[in-house]
Parts: structure tokens; C-alpha cells; sequence
């Protein structure tokens, strides 16, 4: 059986697309374990082509020999895949706690997690790619004509992949549900493989019994407890209950694998965490008793908006991009939206379409290792102190190893560039040794009129400004970095920066 080109094409196209598929799905479905920043999209697209590498260089020596027996290979390779693919899910999950737990390196974590879960898939779908352009070039004449088509339909079918992921399947079906219908897919590729390579019966029994696993895979994973309560097209969200039986319900929200935000549903103006209280009480302190307006960048659980509103403080404006989280917040962390105008936006996007002035801008959109590199440059602080009123303060969040600082002296430097005032706040205690200490970064016209202050977090705490000669030692010793939309190596600085001694 002479498989015709247009069928060639097709399966190229669709393997093609599937791949692509499944690569975009990694990045969501490891998230909720690393996060997502730089170095796991870096991860993920390293070990898939690797994998498709070795699947390409295999599946040229498979190509060797007659057509039949060459595509009677792509068609086991796929069912390869399929197999995998479907147990890729149950892989992440049984390896995550094993790998996360005994390797410290987060990087070297995530790296090792993407390929345990991910590099087997890549590496079966890859095969088929050269053993098709084979088969096509020897289909018939044209086979210059027959390599750019087969060519073309891999990109075309990638591209598809990409956009289908991005915009239906992850958001529509959710990361396990996409990859059991890539499996699908994938089993469907290879049956059909083993038919065009006139396969004998007992072949294609076991084909079909290949298959069959292959479902009950994809069955058995979509069984297991969701790891989100909500998959959305930006995070996976879910909120867990801290408090015990009979006390007042405390909630905390997980956004991918971090906490963004702890809120009380009988204390909204108790903060449970170190960079809430801060952010709650250093702006209120800079504004004394008059009322003032604030832009907030970032939702999460909505705390300080929450605090702010029950405190009568009106004319809160936040930004949050993802309009899953607002629900998140409203359903279970008592969040309410009529007390406060909620732009489902990018902040920096919301910032430059408006001319309105706030008295204080809150962001808090720094998390561990990753960060939105675009609201940490110099351009974007422009447009903040744009969008203050004269007097008006901006208050920021960071965390950075106590031992490098690299992170905290180059924003620092940065916001100097565009703010006369930069103080930094932290609690006031000594380090403890390789502590990831939490910030707030007070930028401003002019200094506080106090260097302390105490804050329920939910304990009381006292938060102290840093001294300004030690601020400008870490400043100098760091090199003076200033981010810019150009250069922003916040990634590295947080995760890969040397020690400043």
C-alpha cells in the first residue's frame, strides 16, 4: 500500500500540532509544583527538544529499508507516545514531593521534574517526523516538492498546536484532559501508521490493546484529585483552609505553587503575612489621617483592599489579570467587589491607557523566583510616579536572599533613577543565615516621618526602614544595576546572583 501525500501531509501536520500541544501543556501542568518564571519555560523547551532531537535522529535510521516496514515503526513509536504521554500527569505527580524534597537547587528541581515527566513524550512524537518525509519523498516523483510539503506541514501543524493549546484546550478542557486527548490522538496516529504499513492482524490486536491502555491511563488520571480548584488560562488557583473545627475560617490562596495571600473572614484588617502588613500599614502611615485614593497592582486574595475598604477608605482601584482570581477571591476570601473598581488587565497596560493620579500605588506582584520582569524597570516606575499625585507614595514587595541582596540593589537603583525617596523595610530582627527575607520597597517625593512601626501580621510585629548608609553599601557593592525594558535580569538576580560579601 502506497500511502498517498496528502495523507503523509496530514499525519505530519497533526503529530506535529500534538507535539506542540503537549509542550505548552507542560508549562501549566508543572506550575502549580515550581511556578512559572524564566528558567522553567527555559526547562521545558530545552528537554522537549532534546527530546526531539534523539526522536529524529532515531526515527532516521527507522526510515532505513522498505516503506511498509518504516512506517509499521512510526506507527509502535506512537503508541509509544501515547502510552507516555497519558502517564505523564501520574509521572509529575509521584515524582514532584521525591525530587522536590531531596534536590535543594530549584533550578536543577525543575529541570530534573520536566524531564521525567516530559522528555519520553517528545522523544516518541519526534520519530515519526523523518520516517513520513521519507516515505513521502518516495512516494513518486517530485520529491524536492514532496520534503518542502512535508516540511511545511510540521511548521504549519505547530503553529496550529501552539494557538489551539493556548487558547482552547488549556482553557477549555484543563492540562490532564489535553493530554489525554493528545494521547488519543497520538494512539489514533499510530493505529493508522500500522495500517498504511499493511501491519499483520496479530500487529494490530496488539495495537489495539496498546490503545486500550492508553485509555485506561488517561481515565485513571483524570480520576486523580485535581491539583487546582480552578485552571485558568493564567494560573492554577485553589484555596485551602488553615483554621481548625470551630474556629473563625481562615483561607489561604495558592496561585500555581506559591501563597499569595491569607485573609480571616471575622479579621478583614488583620494581615497574616509579613509583605501584607507592610503594604497595609506603611502607605496608611505615609497618609496620616487624610483620605487617599490607591491603584493596586495585583489581586491575589484582595487583603489590603479588603482591609483598606473596611476601614472607609473608598477609591481603590485594583489590577488583576486574571479574572478567576477575583472570583477565587470573592467565593472564599470574602472579597467584595462593589467596594473597590476591579480592572481585569495587565497593571502596567491599565497605568498607561488612564490619566488618573492615585495618592498611593501598591505592587505586589514579586513571588519568589518569578517575577513580571516588565513592572520592575525604570520605564515602568516612570509611568508610576506619572500616575502619583505630588505627594503620593509607591510601596512594593520583594523578596531576596539576605546574603545577596542582588535583587533588592538593583531595584533599589532603579527606583532611585525616578524617585527622590527609596526606603527599604523589612522586619526588625537580625537575618536569620541564607533567609529569603521579605521587603517593602517605599518610594516617594520625600523620607517617612518614622522609622518603625508595628503591625498585626497576625501577631504584632515591628517593621524598621533600613539605614540609608546600609542601603547604599548594598547598593554600591552590587554594582548599581538599573533595570530597564532593555535589560531586566531579575530572573538571574534572584535565583543566580553571587553572594555579596
Amino acid at each position: 500500500m502506497t500511502a498517498p501525500l496528502w495523507l503523509l501531509i496530514l499525519l505530519q501536520a497533526a503529530i506535529s500540532a500534538a507535539s506542540l500541544i503537549v509542550e505548552i501543556v507542560a508549562g501549566r501542568m508543572i506550575a502549580p509544583y515550581v511556578g512559572m518564571s524564566l528558567y522553567t519555560w527555559t526547562s521545558i523547551i530545552a528537554v522537549v527538544l532534546a527530546g526531539f532531537s534523539v526522536g529524529h535522529w532515531w526515527g532516521g535510521r527507522l526510515a532505513a529499508g522498505p516503506s511498509e516496514r518504516a512506517m509499521r515503526r512510526a506507527g509502535w513509536t506512537m503508541l509509544a507516545a501515547a502510552l507516555v504521554t497519558a502517564g505523564a500527569s501520574m509521572v509529575l505527580r509521584l515524582s514532584a514531593g521525591p525530587v522536590l524534597s531531596s534536590v535543594e537547587e530549584p533550578l536543577t528541581a525543575i529541570l530534573v521534574l520536566t524531564t521525567l515527566a516530559f522528555f519520553l513524550p517528545s522523544l516518541f512524537a519526534g520519530v515519526p517526523a523523518p520516517i513520513l518525509a521519507v516515505v513521502a519523498m518516495r512516494a513518486g516523483e517530485g520529491q524536492e516538492r514532496a520534503l518542502g510539503a512535508m516540511f511545511a506541514a510540521g511548521a504549519v501543524g505547530a503553529i496550529a498546536g501552539t494557538l489551539l493549546a493556548g487558547f482552547v484546550f488549556v482553557s477549555w478542557l484543563g492540562s490532564i484532559a489535553t493530554l489525554a486527548v493528545i494521547a488519543a490522538a497520538y494512539a489514533l496516529a499510530g493505529v493508522l501508521c500500522l495500517w498504511l504499513g499493511r501491519a499483520r492482524a496479530a500487529g494490530l490486536g496488539t495495537a489495539a490493546g496498546v490503545a486500550a491502555l492508553t485509555l485506561g491511563l488517561c481515565l485513571r488520571s483524570l480520576a486523580l484529585p485535581a491539583v487546582c480548584d480552578v485552571e485558568s488560562s493564567h494560573y492554577c488557583i485553589r484555596t485551602a483552609a488553615l483554621a481548625g473545627p470551630g474556629e473563625p475560617a481562615v483561607n489561604l490562596m495558592v496561585i500555581d505553587h506559591l501563597a499569595h495571600g491569607i485573609s480571616g473572614a471575622d479579621a478583614p484588617r488583620v494581615m497574616f503575612t509579613e509583605h501584607a502588613a507592610m503594604l497595609d500599614a506603611l502607605p496608611r502611615m505615609r497618609m496620616g489621617t487624610a483620605e487617599f485614593s490607591s491603584f493596586h497592582i495585583g489581586g491575589g486574595s484582595y487583603s489590603v483592599p479588603r482591609a483598606w475598604a473596611d476601614r472607609g477608605i473608598g477609591g481603590i482601584t485594583v489590577a488583576e489579570v486574571d479574572p478567576a482570581v477575583t472570583r477565587q477571591a470573592v467565593r472564599d476570601f470574602w472579597f467584595d467587589p462593589g467596594s473597590a473598581t476591579v480592572l481585569h488587565a495587565d497593571a502596567r497596560v491599565a497605568l498607561a491607557r488612564s490619566p488618573a493620579r492615585y495618592d498611593v500605588i501598591v505592587g505586589d506582584a514579586f513571588t519568589d523566583i518569578a517575577v513580571p520582569a516588565h513592572l520592575v524597570t525604570a520605564e515602568f516606575f516612570t509611568l508610576v510616579a506619572e500616575r502619583l499625585t505630588p505627594d503620593g507614595i509607591f510601596a512594593m514587595n520583594l523578596i531576596d536572599r539576605a546574603d545577596r541582596l542582588a535583587a533588592l540593589a538593583a531595584l533599589v537603583a532603579t527606583l532611585r533613577t525616578v524617585f527622590p525617596s527609596v526606603e527599604v523595610w523589612t522586619e526588625a530582627r537580625p537575618p536569620d543565615p541564607g533567609e529569603r527575607r521579605v521587603f517593602v520597597l517605599l518610594a516617594g517625593a520625600a523620607d517617612s516621618p518614622v522609622s518603625a512601626i508595628t503591625a498585626p501580621a497576625p501577631d504584632p510585629r515591628r517593621f524598621a526602614a533600613l539605614g540609608p548608609a546600609f542601603v547604599d553599601d548594598v547598593v554600591q557593592r552590587a554594582g548599581g544595576l538599573i533595570l530597564t525594558d532593555d535589560f531586566v535580569p531579575i530572573d538571574r538576580l534572584m535565583g543566580l546572583d553571587r553572594t555579596i560579601d
